[in-house]
């Protein structure tokens, strides 16, 4: 299975992954970006996804497709697009999300990853007197 196989598998529920398995899709000095912060190396990622486990019943991601990059100027080798959701365990509140992920693989392991989406959609519009304000 190569990589690309165990991403869309490992992103089907993140909530059923063991961060220690990480290790079999990200590389020792993977860097990984989403609009809130900067993972760098393994370790970091893994503890990241250990919080999520914490805090989420559910988290999956329905990718509708992964595009191959056949640029010879960019690091990027990869581009996913999905839609994400999120069910946490404090109220059962369910989030809905679109976005992009930007990989760049190498030797059959990621070594970079750079989430795009919505913050506004993923946490302002989910606080009820904001949300409402922003929608608005």
């Amino acid at each position: 299975m190569d990589v690309i196989t165990r991403f869309r598998h490992t992103y089907r529920d993140l909530c059923q992954v063991e961060p220690d398995a990480l290790n079999k899709l990200y590389t020792d000095d993977i860097v990984f970006i989403d609009p809130i912060t900067t993972h760098r190396g393994l370790p970091e990622v893994q503890e990241y996804f250990s919080n999520l486990l914490v805090h989420a019943k559910s988290c999956e991601f329905d990718i509708s497709d992964i595009l191959e990059s056949k640029s010879k100027t960019s690091e990027i080798t990869h581009v996913a697009n999905w839609t994400m959701t999120l069910v946490s365990k404090q109220k059962s509140k369910l989030i809905t999300l679109d976005g992009t992920t930007q990989l760049s693989v190498k030797n059959d392991l990621i070594v970079y990853h750079k989430d795009y989406y919505d913050l506004g959609e993923m946490v302002y519009e989910h606080i009820p007197l904001l949300g409402f304000v922003i929608k608005k």
